[in-house]
């Protein structure tokens, strides 16, 4: 071979050949084989011919010559993105079972009925109602969100969801309530919303869109198309609401000032930072400057004592200056101020306030103690009165328990899980004594009201245990405050999830049929038996695509009458006072502790609860007749919408 030599080649040297294409193409002859025929992807195929993928899902291929005198047939097809399906299914997607002896991996999910395929579920909200919501119908639409996020967050913690792992509970219960109905106030409009109020708190941002706050997921401004001034055909957008990411610049730390940047130029489609446009969002807040429109802004903020970012309602703020100035990248970015509009409740100011009083500066005003607990809470409660000169409650012994009440059983020495107890896992005891589930999510949240809620015993050998929630003990900042006219009341610093923990009710046990008449109208006396007006808290089994024969009841089930008395020996539950419309209910929880079942009350959010708002809870109405029940009832002053104007 040229440019060998002894079994070595030359590979520098270029050969002198000519390209494939200067070649002339050879066809067989006419007695070889048949012509070349080009078929169309879909069909028909000459005889000899047979489909490719992905065009080889069709479930017939017409003979060449019988397509022409015959109607076309409709075939099954897939996007050239689908794969093949699998051995055991057809072309369309249904199983198939596999032939007797075979071995074939299934994953197990599940069963869940598709949305199609729920056809008795009513969202309960009329047209009218969707457009336009009021306080209540506003409150039902978050309760009934959240209750279906805990519940999908449930599934995603349970053991038999690992095959269909819901990474964002709360964007699937967002989807859901969306396509169900579970919505209101779709109507977009500017300045205020019915139904919200200066101050409300969300823990996520598909909570605003079901309500109307604000619609986007995700932008960052909403913005409404309006008729403009240049003709009856021209439109323009303008600004109806803003979320800020975080702390803004200010002008010299006024919260009532924000300094907002506006949306695009981070990422054009080469990944590379660009000059933001005047254009959908940025033009609207421009046209709401020229208007004199309002704009309703919500805060977004860090807490540290929680794990996700909150974003609090500020209310109406009018947009007074806009302008362009370099960002970080060297690009322009449209920067607008925005002042808060005068004689609207505070809201964010108040936040700010509660961060200097975290830090010490400056003090709480009208602080009589920093801690009322003296060290007994890991967490302080304070003691303050901005009322009157009174100094502070009648004494009483600070305790964490519920003294002299245990019940005696058989010896139990808790679960032997090596590790945290697995939702599903009924070789657990703990999980087993809550019917497989389990009842708190991983961040500490009652999913749902039970008859009563099995909390893992002390001796559990799992580390780490999630399920102790309420014998952790308090872990919000508290505050005992003194009202205007219904005694001493509590409320927290921190802002409050639905489903959290707050405290236990903590004081003496007391029998039942040893009552006397004088302790049954005390003050300080949590009495079980009473009869408590029923509300709505779990999910709906339909609106998770549930069986609803399943539904979990929410009426408390105790193996005996449970009165607690804490005039003398309580803790800071005892200062919450009565509400016909409350924001904390009360649970049974139990749990065991060397051959003894210890019982107690326990009291979680109905709803988010924004910072200094007082905790109330339905002190229930006692179970008299006659005379004996009109001497017990006393006057409520809980000054709520639907106050049944008594309770006791």
């Amino acid at each position: 071979m040229e440019g060998s030599f002894g079994g070595y080649t030359d590979k520098t040297r270029v050969l002198d050949i000519k390209p494939l294409r200067t070649l002339k193409p050879v066809f067989p002859s006419g007695n070889q084989a048949p012509p070349f025929v080009c078929a169309p992807p879909f069909g028909p195929f000459p005889p000899g011919c047979t489909p490719f993928y992905p065009f080889s899902s069709s479930q017939h291929t017409p003979d060449l010559n019988q397509s022409q005198h015959q109607p076309s047939l409709v075939t099954t097809l897939r996007t050239f993105r689908s794969p093949p399906p699998p051995d055991n299914t057809t072309s369309n997607g249904d199983a198939v079972e596999p032939p007797e002896g075979s071995t074939v991996k299934r994953k197990i999910q599940r069963k869940r009925t598709p949305i199609a395929q729920n056809p008795n579920f009513s969202s309960g909200i009329s047209a009218a109602e969707k457009e336009n919501g009021d306080r209540k119908l506003v409150m039902s639409v978050l309760t009934r969100f959240d209750a279906l996020r805990r519940r999908l967050s449930q599934l995603e913690d349970a053991k038999e969801s690992v095959t269909g792992i819901i990474k964002r509970p709360d964007l699937k219960a967002g989807s859901t309530c969306m396509s169900r109905g579970v919505r209101t106030n779709t109507k977009k409009r500017t300045g205020p919303v019915p139904g919200l109020e200066i101050g409300d708190v969300f823990f996520f941002r598909f909570e605003m869109c079901l309500i109307g706050l604000h619609s986007p997921s995700m932008a960052g401004i909403d913005y409404l198309v309006v008729k403009g001034g240049g003709g009856e055909a021209e439109e323009e957008p303008i600004a109806t609401s803003i979320v800020s990411s975080g702390y803004y610049d200010n002008d010299e730390g006024n919260p009532d000032v924000l300094v907002y940047t506006g949306q695009g130029g981070n990422a054009d489609k080469d990944k590379q930072s660009s000059d933001q446009k005047l254009e959908r969002g940025n033009l609207a807040l421009e046209k709401s400057l020229q208007k004199n429109s309002p704009v309703r802004v919500i805060r977004g903020l860090k807490e540290a004592s929680q794990s996700a970012k909150i974003y609090i309602y500020d209310g109406l703020y009018d947009v007074k200056e806009s302008w362009v100035e370099k960002g970080k990248s060297g690009h322009n970015t449209f920067k607008y101020k925005l002042v808060r509009a005068p004689g609207q409740a505070p809201a964010f100011a108040s936040w700010t306030e509660i961060q200097k009083w975290k830090k010490g500066l400056p003090s709480r005003e009208g602080m009589i103690l920093t801690d009322l607990t003296s060290g007994v809470e890991s967490i302080g409660v304070s003691l303050v009165n901005v009322v009157d000169a009174e100094n502070g409650p009648a004494y009483f012994t600070y305790s964490t328990t519920v003294t002299s009440f245990k019940l005696t059983q058989q010896p139990s020495y808790g679960c032997e899980c090596g590790g945290a107890c697995k939702p599903g896992n009924l070789n657990c005891h703990c999980i087993r004594k809550n019917g497989g589930d389990f009842p708190y999510s991983g961040n500490g949240v009652l999913v749902s009201r039970r008859g009563m809620v099995h909390e893992c015993s002390p001796a559990c050998l799992c580390p780490g245990c999630k399920n102790k929630v309420t014998q952790m003990g308090v872990k919000l900042k508290l505050e005992v405050f003194k009202t205007v006219n219904r005694g001493w009341g509590l409320r927290s610093w921190d802002p409050i999830r639905a489903g959290s923990f707050i405290c236990i009710y903590a004081g003496e046990a007391i029998d039942k049929s040893q009552m006397q008449p004088a302790m049954a109208n005390d003050d300080y006396t949590f009495d079980t038996t009473r009869v408590y007006t029923p509300f709505k808290w779990n999910y709906e089994p339909g609106l998770a695509d549930e069986d609803g024969s399943e539904e979990m009841s929410e009426e408390p089930e105790l193996p005996l009458p449970l009165v607690i008395s804490a005039k003398n020996v309580g803790n800071v539950a005892r200062f919450m006072n009565h509400s016909c419309s409350p924001n904390v209910f009360w649970q049974p929880v139990s749990y065991e502790n060397n051959g003894q079942l210890f019982l107690q009350v326990a009291f979680f959010a109905i709803s988010h609860i924004p910072p200094m708002t007082e905790l109330t809870y339905d002190y229930g109405v006692t179970r008299t007749s006659g005379a004996q029940s009109l001497c017990g009832k006393k006057k409520c002053f809980c000054g709520s919408e639907f106050c049944r104007g008594s309770f006791g």
